[in-house]
């Protein structure tokens, strides 16, 4: 069963993928660490080697996030002027406190994503 790219009924492998589960059973972890993955899935056996997010769950977190604590920063400085340490105490942790969980969050959806529509690299015929 470890060959099956088909996920079982019932699973959705995009909200799998947000809960750090297999995009296929939906039960075995995705991940070993914060942002390592498995090499498979505990349960069904599920090889990992298709999943590859590169840095696609890294950009969309930029993009949250820096619209995020710029929007918050600006508004800040534009109603208190507060000095720019204070601009450091808030920005800095923040940016921190968003960006970490959302970086899992992404690459569990974009890994569920890739599993439920089959995508891979790209090869070229020899």
């Amino acid at each position: 069963m470890s060959g099956s790219r088909a996920s079982l009924p019932g699973v959705d492998p995009g909200k799998a993928g947000t809960r750090g589960r297999c995009p296929r059973c939906g039960e075995g972890r995705l991940f070993a660490g914060f942002l390592k993955l498995r090499p498979q899935c505990s349960e069904c056996g599920l090889d990992y080697g298709f999943a590859d997010s590169g840095d696609g769950p890294a950009a969309f977190v930029i993009l949250i996030v820096g619209i995020v604590v710029i929007g918050l920063a600006l508004w800040l400085e534009i109603s208190v002027s507060p000095p720019f340490w204070v601009h450091l105490i808030l920005w800095l942790p923040l940016t921190v406190i968003l960006s970490l969980p959302l970086m899992r969050l992404f690459k569990g959806l974009l890994i569920g994503l890739q599993f439920r529509t089959k995508a891979a690299q790209g090869r070229l015929d020899g």
